[in-house]
Order: C-alpha cells, then sequence, then structure tokens
C-alpha cells in the first residue's frame, strides 16, 4: 500500500479579510481615485478583495504626507526610531500566523514557505535594522537621511520585500511611499494597518496600490528623493532611465538566472535538495532561483537519477495544505510566460521531464520541470522563467564551469557545491554574482547584504551596506 498524506490545511478563519481596501496615507486609509481592481487566490481563480487603485494625484497626497512627516521623524533620537521599529517587529511576531494565511492566499506559495521563511525574516529584518537606528554613526555612510523614499516591490515576496525596504529606511530616519505588486497587495494593507497598531507616526508610512502607472508616478514625484525598485530587468531598465539627470538615489534589485554548479565531490543528496531549493522554492518565484544546473559530467547521470527520484515526492496543491511543496503559479500571464519559455525548450530540442504531477482544475498551476540537452544558446538557458523549471547542462572543468555560469546578462546569484574549500574560494573569486553560496542556496540573513550585478541591478540591500542606499553621502 502507498503511503498517502492526510490532508492537513490551515485554517482561512485567522484572516478577516475585508470585502474592499483603500489607499493608506497619513495614518489612514482613504479612498482611491482610480478604477479600483480586484485581487484573487491563484489556487482557486475566487476573488478576495477590490482594492483602491492610486492615481497621479493620490500619489502626489501620499508624497506630502511623506514629506511632513519626515521634518517629525528625521528629528526623533535614532533610539526613538529604534522603539517604532522593535514595536512593529513584535507585533509581526504576533500576528505571524495571520500574516502567513494571507500571504499564501493572495500569492499562492506554500504555507510552510510564508509561515517557516518569510515571516521570520520579515520580523528579523526590523529587529535588525531597529538596532542600527541609533548606530547609524558606527556604519561608515553618514547619519543624514535623503527624506521620502519611493518604494515599489514584487509579487513574489510581497511582505519580505516590503521589510527590506522599509526597515532600513526608517531606521535611517526617512519616510515612506510603498507601492505593492497588483497581484499581491493584502498583506502590505495589513502591515498598514500593524504601523497603526504601533501608533507609528501618520505620515511615515503610506502605501499606495495600483497597476504600474502607480508605480510609475512613485518614481517620478519630484519629491521623492530615493528609488527602490525591485522587480524584472525590463522596467528597471525603464526606471533608470527616466530618474537619469535626477538627483534621486537608486537602487535596483532586477532579473537573475542563476547558476547552480554541482562538482565530481559534492555529496550528490545534499546537492540534490539544494538544487530542490534552488529552483523549486516558491514555484520558481524567485530571483536568485538556480534555475541553472551546471553538473560535472563524471557525475551528471548520478545526479540527474536522483534529482528526478526526490522530485517524484514533491507534493503540488492546496497552498494552505502543510504538506504541499508547490503551490500555484501568481497569475495567469506568469503561467502563460513559463509555458511559452518551456515550449521554446522543447522546439530548440532540449528534452522535457517532469513526475506525474496532476494539476487542479481551478487555478494556475505548473509541474516541477527539467530540461536536460541545453546549450548555451536555448532560450531557457538565457532568459529568466520565473517559474519550476530547471535547464541543466555539463561542464568538465573548474574554468567551463566559470565560463559558462559567467555567460549571462545577469549576476545576482550563485551556488557551487563541492568539498574543496580551495575550490570553492577559487570558483567565488571568479563568479560574477553578487551573491555565491557555498553547500548551500536562497539561504538569507538581515545581516548579510543581497545585490546584483549587470543586467540583475545596482546597490545592496541588507546589513550595514543596506544602509548607504537611505543615507546621503559623507562629503
Amino acid at each position: 500500500m502507498i503511503f498517502e498524506y492526510a490532508p492537513a490545511p490551515e485554517s482561512r478563519e485567522v484572516v478577516d479579510i475585508r470585502p474592499s481596501y483603500g489607499l493608506f496615507i497619513n495614518g489612514e486609509f482613504v479612498d482611491g481615485s482610480g478604477t479600483p481592481f480586484k485581487t484573487v487566490n491563484p489556487a482557486s481563480e475566487e476573488t478576495l478583495a477590490e482594492v483602491a487603485a492610486a492615481t497621479e494625484a493620490d500619489v502626489d497626497r501620499a508624497v506630502q504626507a511623506a514629506r511632513k512627516a519626515f521634518g517629525v521623524w528625521s528629528a526623533l533620537p535614532g533610539s526613538e526610531r529604534a522603539k517604532y521599529l522593535f514595536r512593529i517587529a513584535r507585533i509581526i511576531q504576533e500576528r505571524a500566523r495571520e500574516l502567513a494565511v494571507l500571504e499564501s492566499l493572495d500569492n499562492g506559495k506554500p504555507i510552510k514557505e510564508s509561515r517557516d521563511v518569510d515571516l521570520p525574516l520579515v520580523a528579523a529584518h526590523f529587529f535588525y535594522y531597529a538596532g542600527w537606528a541609533d548606530k547609524l554613526a558606527y556604519a561608515g555612510y553618514g547619519t543624514t537621511p535623503l527624506g521620502v523614499a519611493g518604494q515599489v516591490i514584487p509579487w513574489n515576496f510581497p511582505l519580505l520585500m516590503l521589510a527590506w525596504k522599509i526597515a532600513p529606511a526608517l531606521a535611517c530616519g526617512n519616510t515612506v511611499v510603498l507601492k505593492p505588486a497588483e497581484t499581491t497587495p493584502l498583506t502590505a494593507l495589513l502591515f498598514a494597518e500593524i504601523c497603526q497598531q504601533a501608533d507609528l507616526p501618520p505620515g511615515v508610512v503610506n502605501i499606495v496600490t495600483g497597476a504600474g502607472d502607480t508605480g510609475a508616478a512613485v518614481v517620478g514625484h519630484p519629491d521623492v528623493d530615493k528609488v527602490a525598485f525591485t522587480g524584472s530587468t525590463e522596467v528597471g531598465r525603464l526606471i533608470a532611465k527616466s530618474v537619469a539627470g535626477t538627483n534621486k538615489k537608486v537602487t535596483l534589485e532586477l532579473g537573475g538566472k542563476a547558476a547552480n554548479i554541482v562538482f565530481d565531490d559534492a555529496a550528490i543528496d545534499q546537492a540534490v535538495e539544494g538544487i530542490v531549493t534552488g529552483i523549486f522554492f516558491n514555484q520558481g518565484h524567485v530571483c536568485c532561483a538556480g534555475s541553472r544546473l551546471l553538473v560535472q559530467e563524471s557525475v551528471a547521470e548520478e545526479l540527474l537519477s536522483s534529482l528526478k527520484r526526490r522530485l517524484s515526492t514533491l507534493r503540488l496543491g492546496d497552498p494552505l495544505d502543510k504538506n504541499t511543496d508547490i503551490g500555484a503559479i501568481n497569475s495567469a500571464a506568469q503561467l502563460a510566460k513559463i509555458r511559452e519559455l518551456s515550449e521554446a525548450g522543447e522546439a530548440e530540442g532540449a528534452d522535457r521531464w517532469s513526475p506525474a504531477c496532476p494539476l487542479p482544475d481551478k487555478g494556475f498551476w505548473f509541474p516541477p520541470t527539467v530540461f536536460t540537452g541545453v546549450s548555451q544558446s536555448h532560450r531557457i538557458a538565457r532568459e529568466e522563467i520565473f517559474g519550476p523549471v530547471l535547464s541543466v547542462l555539463t561542464f568538465r572543468t573548474p574554468a567551463e564551469a566559470v565560463e559558462k555560469a559567467n555567460n549571462t546578462p545577469y549576476g545576482l546569484s550563485a551556488g557551487v557545491w563541492t568539498e574543496k574549500a580551495s575550490r570553492m574560494l577559487w570558483m567565488a573569486n571568479r563568479l560574477r554574482a553578487g551573491v555565491v553560496w557555498s553547500n548551500t542556496f536562497n539561504k538569507f540573513d538581515p545581516t548579510s547584504p543581497f545585490g546584483g550585478y549587470k543586467e540583475s541591478g545596482y546597490g545592496r540591500e541588507g546589513g550595514r551596506h543596506g544602509l548607504e542606499a537611505y543615507l546621503k553621502e559623507i562629503s
């Protein structure tokens, strides 16, 4: 008899989703001037709520509120700002279950990821930067805040990306106008309630919802002093052009096509787990996903055999089931992109494989997929798929591995699997990536900086380095 998991659903009852949400401006929820839009559960396609859309006039109101609040917030001693950040961090911990369920409902990611990865990191970022608020003089970047930060975040880690941006901005004395992704606004709006619960002064954090036009209004507003964006390279280019010639400080965290490199001396079972984490975590909706597997020829067959066995144990289905490993694709548009690039991989001659994986009738789903026989000219080896699709290439020597890994316009992350420390350091010194993981993948910590090179953007978020983007340079 085949062993089967019993369903273990997390209750939706811990979340009270309102029928409609307004914009959060100057400490209050207000109506938006644009046409409201609906946010849906990608696992079922049911409407979760109607959300206000901010126009340029609404964004202007938010920026003016942030500008007014900046005078008060920046004048507070760092130790006082820290108290608010500590309070926010503790409330996030207290409401972690509620936030995790809402994140999985709105985003489609498995509850065990939002519960065990996202929410602990969200709280940790606020705790970490609360600790920096009264120690800025020791960071080496000065102590003068920039002013109003306009921040635009993506849909793959809605609450975590919010924390990455808001926590350092507030610690440094800036105020914020944040635009969450159109498909995942609900946890940002619940965070607005947390700001109210923490008695954060009105206008310090403002949240405006909407589509690309709203984000463009935030980025282009003349009274925004700092722009922070995480998202696609295409949009990043547009933002870089729009702020060129202004005095705005900019950080961009964009796309990636990371290489996960496995040498013949690596612990195969450990490497397989790292490969699964690298590309199938969050359905592959990760900028730094290890979407290119580079494996040394002599162990390629053994590793692929082990990998396929492991993928056959992954469970795809209800994101709120605690047993689920692969959740729903975030939107119909993203699913269409994943399908298009996967079909291109087959058309260009790569071999496609997926485990037996029945897909639910409703919602947006894509099975974990592996392509072998991939060459560097294939689209699936060059373009960011942003889905649960792994392209496998082989190499013979460390020099060839470096050449293939760096043969990409991106440079966000990489992973190296080897038992030799000297080889690890040799590779890390030559890989053109902002983060190189050693015998692990997708490990994050608020004390460690994260960011990319080339078309993966510039600037760093996290750690002491993350403060630099929100402080005026020492002259």
